[in-house]
């Protein structure tokens, strides 16, 4: 992704200006949170939810060692990282029942209607569907959320955890593009979060055109798009980045 900042956009007050699309961003570290979003066995595994569904996963270990690497970053900047584990309980009572739009959408709940033999294994709390994957595991100060529904806004402490912390700015990681990952950066949006997504830690559910479209969606509608080697490249050292408008 080659980008020259000529313009950018200042969100509150000083910063480092992040290159990115439609324009560049200037966030401050401690007013940015980097949010990974579902990094469970679920999404990422040979024999988890999304694999038994029918979605391919066999591609998501470049996003992962991404997502590391974006994690170091912003632990090293004093950047928030904040984990996201999707899923309800052993019951699926948090799901939702048949007056659910979810028990007749989500496509876990749909994949076990389908194998009885899978009845509690998928997105269940308490077991290895549902737990991050063993590459990323959060530190002390990291923070993780469950939530029950795509957007980690929904039901959730998100918002109030923000606020207290004076952060308004979120970094998107995750699984997938184009489900959890956009939905909880639309739902930010409204909130009046800043919300960039990192193009090359992200991975869709269905096929690449699906990852394209919600990174349209987001950089022309909703917040800025940006990658991997340009955030780590942004808060590698404490000092303000030189010259960004002439640099590409």
């Amino acid at each position: 992704m080659s980008i020259v900042c000529s313009q950018f956009t200042a969100a509150n007050g000083n910063g480092k200006v992040l290159k990115a699309e439609p324009e560049c961003i200037q966030l401050a570290a401690e007013q940015t949170a980097l949010i990974v979003i579902d990094m469970q066995n679920a999404y990422t595994s040979e024999g988890g939810y999304l694999d038994l569904a029918g979605f391919d996963v066999s591609k998501t270990q470049p996003v992962v060692e991404n997502i590391q690497k974006a994690v170091d970053a912003a632990h090293a900047a004093g950047i928030q990282v904040i984990y996201f584990k999707n899923g309800w309980d052993a019951e699926y009572k948090e799901a939702g029942g048949l007056d659910s739009p979810n028990f007749h959408k989500s496509n876990a709940l749909k994949t076990m209607r389908q194998q009885p033999e899978l009845q509690g294994k998928l997105l269940a709390k308490g077991g290895w569907d549902f737990e991050l994957i063993d590459a990323l595991q959060p530190l002390p100060q990291d923070i993780v959320i469950e939530k029950p529904r795509y957007s980690g806004f929904f039901n959730t402490a998100l918002d109030s955890m923000l606020r207290v912390r004076g952060i308004r700015n979120l970094v998107f990681v995750g699984i997938a593009t184009n489900v959890c990952v956009e939905s909880t950066l639309r739902d930010g949006f409204f909130l009046e979060y800043f919300g960039v997504a990192l193009a090359d830690a992200c991975y869709q559910a269905g096929p690449v055109e699906a990852h394209d479209a919600s990174l349209y969606n987001i950089k022309t509608f909703f917040g800025w798009v940006s990658d991997t080697a340009h955030f780590v490249d942004t808060f590698k050292t404490s000092s303000q980045q030189p010259d960004y408008a002439k640099t590409a």
